[in-house]
């Protein structure tokens, strides 16, 4: 059976998406694909991101993932927007929720912990929310 394909969309790519993309890889890719994108890119992902993702999970997104456009991946079946507090960009989906999670770019660590954490327990509910529909 084929993996259901999970978007993690905000405008620009570079934080809140990235690191949800990370997450989905690292705790549920027996469960879905996950991937990112948005509508603008960044020359990088956020660094602040980049490190506090290393520091808790031991993931370097510098070496596993990239800003890319929403054209640069594949249809999905699932879009979760980060709750980007302006037009969230649009992808065509069968199941399509908002988490709502605040942008913690240019503030201290904390407030980066605190949104991997959320991002952390919003993945493995989605997983678990999954695993019951496939059963």
């Amino acid at each position: 059976m084929q993996k259901v394909k999970v978007a993690f969309i905000c405008v620009h790519n570079s934080c809140r998406s990235q690191m949800a993309e990370a997450l989905g890889k690292h705790l549920a890719s027996d469960t879905f694909e996950s991937y990112s994108a948005g509508t603008q890119l960044r020359s990088q992902i956020n660094q602040d991101a980049v490190r506090i993702m290393k520091q808790l999970y031991n993931i370097d997104m510098n070496e596993t993932q990239r800003s890319k456009l929403l054209e640069d991946i594949p249809e999905v079946d699932i879009v979760i927007t980060m709750g980007c507090n302006v037009q969230c960009p649009n992808l065509p989906c069968k199941h399509r929720e908002d988490w709502g999670l605040d942008d913690p770019s240019g503030k201290e660590d904390a407030e980066f912990i605190q949104t991997a954490r959320m991002i952390e327990e919003k993945i493995l509910d989605l997983k678990c929310r999954m695993e019951a529909i496939l059963r």
